[in-house]
């Protein structure tokens, strides 16, 4: 899913001339206009996310810099790139010092609105970034920090969005790598409890022998090496969060003592004499199936009863591959600011063949391969050359011909330069071949096989798009893909996530 760019602008031909530029460089665009109807798109309840604001100054009703003020006000973090028929510097001062990240002057060419955007964008992105690492490290972080467009998101972010004003016990599931412990510190983050702790605790990290000492405390002298008395992890949240990282890892007999401090709401230190009451609220996650567990008799199915209240399930990366261009442009904004590095973006075909990978190690995978990439780069813009594991692919979609299809040479404009996430579209003009080389009329399922290749291209992978232009279900994407034995689609195991 590419950047989407809101156009406000009272004058219709303007209005028409910047949509167009706007979508040539590869941006999605939403068009109001007016001022009230700006403010109205950014803060309905059902608004599409927005990502860029083009905010003409001079319009009747609430003009820009009534605009930028709404904007403020909100609260809203979203760049805004204002447009001026008059180019006097009181009116580019007064909408800089207002909260605008860049101006240019009517009529705006093609190159300099892209160069506004692209820097809007990667400074937005880098703002983020670093607004989400300083809310993680303060247990701040909410549901506004987690980068997500997919629809597979959509229920699971709603019901953790109602879980964040309650203490019922949540239970995270999802494969490694996709963000759990992010999730579990939205709901903290979101919550009535956060001013108070977040504790983390991996529990597959734990030696068996000192479980207990760890998460229930222990007293001076209970056992060899106890020098001084520890106070465990159930009390350092109280009053907060107590995350239980990898849960199904736990030992059976230290599983008996949690469930009975969930049951009874204290705990009893090891060597302790009484117990001492605790007020926490627990999220628990696991890369298992928990229930798995239960029946294999390695988790107690009472325990499981009292974790499993609210189960949310994470869709892996691959079931929400529309995320993939976003989260690009947040590590390519962090990393290359990190390591100083003179990084502006990446190229459209990267990221196409990116986003068809299957990622077995998820958001994690991705953050790793786009740190690397921007280490070892040596141009300013990242491409295929820069992840080795896109040669690990030899079958990418797109290079999977059945018939030929052949591509009118209609280019992409000169100014695009692929440094944007993402690029300008890929040619939409193509002619489809209707006999076989021997002069006979080709199947029905072979033409339509082809189609599906080409949309497949043509969306960049992105696979809701492609079943919402092809009018079809994604199961029946999915499965005609199946059926023509095309690899590295992500199939039927990333649909079920759905």
């Amino acid at each position: 899913m590419a950047a989407s760019i809101l156009i406000a602008d009272d004058d219709a031909v303007a209005r028409r001339l910047v949509e167009n530029m706007v979508q040539k460089c590869g941006y999605e665009t939403v068009v109001v206009d007016s001022g009230d109807a700006a403010i109205a798109t950014l803060t309905a309840p059902d608004a599409p996310a927005i990502d860029a604001v083009i905010l003409d100054l001079v319009m009747p009703g609430l003009d820009g810099m009534g605009v930028l003020a709404k904007i403020r006000e909100a609260g809203l973090s979203i760049p805004v790139i204002v447009q001026t028929a008059h180019g006097g510097i009181d009116n580019v001062i007064s909408a800089m010092r207002a909260g605008a990240a860049d101006f240019v002057v009517k009529p705006v060419g093609v190159e300099r609105l892209q160069v506004s955007l692209r820097n809007a964008l990667n400074t937005s992105a880098l703002k983020g970034e670093l607004q989400r690492i300083r809310h993680s490290r303060e247990g701040r972080l909410t549901f506004s920090d987690i980068i997500t467009r997919a629809e597979a998101m959509t229920g699971v972010m709603r019901a953790a969005q109602k879980a964040a004003n309650s203490a019922i016990p949540v239970l995270i599931e999802g494969e490694s790598g996709v963000g759990k412990e992010m999730f579990a510190r939205a709901i903290h983050g979101s919550g009535e409890r956060k001013a108070k702790p977040f504790v983390a605790v991996n529990c597959g990290a734990i030696p068996d022998n000192l479980v207990e000492s760890i998460l229930f405390g222990h007293e001076k002298g209970a056992f060899t090496g106890a020098t001084e008395r520890h106070m465990g992890k159930f009390v350092e949240a109280h009053g907060g969060t107590l995350f239980l990282d990898e849960v199904s890892e736990l030992p059976l007999t230290a599983q008996v003592k949690l469930l009975r401090a969930l049951q009874e709401g204290a705990v009893e230190a090891v060597g302790g004499r009484k117990p001492v009451k605790v007020d926490v609220r627990i999220i628990s996650a696991t890369n298992r199936k928990l229930l798995e567990r239960v029946k294999q008799g390695h988790f107690r199915e009472d325990l499981f009863y009292r974790l499993h209240v609210l189960p949310l399930t994470i869709p892996s990366l691959r079931a929400r591959r529309e995320d993939i261009p976003h989260l690009l442009r947040h590590f390519i904004a962090r990393f290359a600011a990190e390591e100083n590095r003179p990084i502006t973006g990446i190229s459209g075909e990267a990221v196409a063949q990116l986003a068809q990978l299957d990622w077995p190690g998820n958001i994690r995978q991705l953050e790793n391969a786009v740190y690397r990439a921007v280490v070892m780069s040596d141009g300013d813009q990242l491409g295929l050359g820069d992840f080795p594991l896109l040669a690990s692919q030899p079958h990418p979609i797109t290079d999977i011909p059945t018939a030929p299809l052949m591509l009118e040479p209609a280019a992409m404009p000169s100014v695009v330069s692929g440094n944007e996430i993402p690029i300008a579209p890929l040619p939409a003009m193509g002619t489809l071949a209707m006999l076989t080389a021997t002069g006979d009329a080709r199947s029905l399922e072979d033409m339509e096989n082809e189609i599906i290749r080409f949309a497949i291209s043509h969306y960049r992978g992105q696979m809701s798009e492609v079943a919402r232009r092809l009018k079809i279900g994604r199961s029946t994407l999915y499965r005609k893909l199946d059926e023509a034995g095309v690899p590295g689609h992500g199939g039927k195991s990333g649909e079920e996530t759905h």
